[in-house]
């Protein structure tokens, strides 16, 4: 979209970094609103741990441009991809620093919205625990949520952010996204920083919001061993579906980052995100070895922490977990937490299920077994009913709430299974109708047409798409026909062809109506790396037939395509 140049103030000789948009681009007003979005909401926060803005605005060739704070380290990501994956110590004391910071721009009524490791810098600073400091980056999509006028807010129904770090809130793209969304995003960050890969991923866009709104994380600890039971239960309840299941603020998360580092455990945790962890017998202790501290210590003498450890395995391109698999998991923990409440009654019973006989004294009855549980019936056939209920009302999140509640108690019950599985399905078709109607809310015909080829054909939300999505290709053809006329009226028939050329790639009638259109100009093709030049019809020169079918666009001036902004022939995602 621009670039950016490192710059030296002529006076002071202060280095900066200025972020130039292209000049094409900064005709585009919801463009430069959200470049510049991301200067007003960083000079909004006072804190260390932000980048810098000393200035923005356009230049004399009408360029929008950021003079900010010039940083010299590395970006998360690369030290990710340097290492694999980063020690518990340090991702806390990573995360720390990120949760302090995050804290002072949410106090301030600012969300950041796309929490990702490009987007966090370190830099050396000898005055905090480590030697380096966090600093949080590109505020271009941040919601200021304290300013009601504000013309920088971004539309309410539009899907933006980064799939892969997005919370649950922010893949529906709903209207009201608080600051406990960055929170779920730094539980992806911290996941990502310790497991060495994101907590949910796949093949597609749709895929991976779908497992975010509806399938459980994997636990840390289960894919590297040796992490931390505290670490486990501190990820899990930043991924929590729920916003108040997470941490209530991004200070609250930095407090508890600090005490697992100094040796403490972690506060309460709401919800059933604790239980899930500890069924198995485990305790949220802290971090073992020397304590490490961190920006809030206010300490500059500590030690900086062992920072690597060996790379993760290579990645793997992974399907949806089945919700059938989550209410395995729930079954599982009931059983635990069944089989441990009565364990205060001696040793007979310790050994049951271990597959070693047991001693019996002489004259002693053997221990009974404990009773199997009856399927309570009733329970399932009201968490049914709620699901259906919901179904009917598209809360596609309640439906696989309620069916994975209903599968604990039964695993084998067909009911809730064909809801779970209708679930996982239109989810999936609800996010990409969702992200059609936002393309189409803001013109971007390119955008609506890929997330309308989401929507499965039987789904009811192709149904609710097709009425909009035939009108939006009646305009596209009617526009593309206008564009073309005018071409041809004014004989730039390479730019007709590549129009034509273009428009048939999103709809096939659009690039033939615009093929349609008789062009009287020369043409120029470049076959084989040759030029030459095709007369029309009428010109009386060249022993061609003058025939106006469309050549081929070169090959080295690809053809502009509607909604690719950085020119590379592919539509850009808003």
């Amino acid at each position: 979209m621009g670039a950016v140049y490192l710059a030296e103030h002529t006076l002071l000789g202060r280095r900066a970094a200025v972020k130039v948009l292209q000049p094409n681009l900064s005709s585009n007003q919801d463009i430069v609103q959200r470049f510049f979005n991301e200067a007003r909401a960083a000079t909004a926060i006072a804190d260390p741990g932000i980048v810098q803005i000393f200035d923005f605005g356009y230049h004399t060739d009408g360029s929008a441009y950021i003079v900010m704070e010039f940083l010299e380290g590395e970006p998360l990501d690369a030290r990710l991809k340097r290492h694999g994956r980063l020690a518990p110590d340090e991702a806390l004391r990573i995360l720390r620093q990120v949760a302090s910071s995050l804290h002072a721009a949410h106090g301030r009524g600012i969300i950041h919205r796309d929490l990702k490791p490009e987007n966090i810098f370190l830099v050396a600073d000898r005055e905090v625990a480590g030697g380096e400091r966090a600093k949080i980056l590109d505020f271009g999509i941040a919601k200021l949520s304290n300013n009601a006028d504000s013309k920088v807010k971004t539309h309410t129904a539009a899907i933006m952010g980064t799939p892969m770090y997005m919370s649950p809130e922010q893949c529906r793209g709903a209207g009201h996204v608080d600051h406990r969304s960055d929170l779920y995003s730094l539980g992806c960050v911290l996941y990502h920083l310790v497991v060495g890969r994101v907590p949910f991923d796949g093949e597609g866009i749709g895929e991976i919001i779908a497992a975010h709104m509806m399938s459980a994380p994997p636990v840390p600890s289960q894919q590297v061993p040796g992490i931390p039971p505290a670490v486990d239960t501190l990820i899990l309840r930043l991924l929590a579906k729920r916003p108040e299941e997470r941490f209530a603020t991004a200070g609250e998360l930095a407090e508890a980052c600090g005490a697992l580092l100094g040796g403490g455990t972690l506060p309460p945790t709401v919800g059933p995100v604790a239980a899930t962890v500890m069924a198995s017998g485990t305790s949220p202790g802290a971090i073992t070895g020397a304590p490490s501290l961190t920006t809030l210590s206010g300490s500059a003498t500590a030690a900086p922490v062992a920072s690597t450890v060996a790379p993760a395995a290579p990645k793997k391109r992974g399907g949806l977990i089945a919700v059938g698999a989550i209410a395995a998991v729930g079954a599982a923990i009931a059983g635990v937490v069944l089989l441990g409440g009565g364990g205060g009654g001696g040793g007979g019973g310790a050994g049951a299920g271990t597959g070693t006989a047991a001693a019996v004294p002489n004259g002693s009855a053997a221990p009974t077994p404990p009773p199997t549980p009856a399927v309570d019936t009733a329970a399932i056939a009201k968490l049914v009913t709620e699901a259906r209920a919901a179904a009917d009302a598209d809360k596609w999140a309640d439906v696989t709430r309620l069916a994975g509640e209903a599968l604990a108690l039964d695993p084998q019950h067909a009911d809730a299974r064909a809801l779970a599985d209708t679930a996982k399905r239109e989810t999936q078709n609800q996010a990409a109708f969702a992200q059609f109607t936002a393309a189409v809310d803001r013109k971007d015909t390119v955008g609506a047409v890929g997330a309308y080829e989401q929507i499965a054909a039987a789904s009811i939300y192709k149904a609710r798409a097709s009425a909009a999505y035939d009108a939006l290709r009646l305009d596209y053809v009617a526009s593309t026909r206008d564009q073309a006329k005018k071409l041809a009226k004014a004989k730039k028939c390479d730019d007709l062809d590549s129009l034509a050329s273009a428009a048939e790639r999103v709809f096939p009638d659009a690039g033939t109506a615009a093929r349609e259109i008789e062009c009287k100009g020369a043409r120029t093709h470049k076959p084989g790396g040759t030029t030459v030049a095709t007369p029309g019809p009428g010109t009386g020169s060249g022993s061609g037939s003058g025939s106006t079918q469309p050549e081929v666009k070169p090959a080295d001036t690809p053809a502009k395509v509607p909604g690719d902004i950085d020119g590379d022939g592919i539509p850009d995602v808003r």
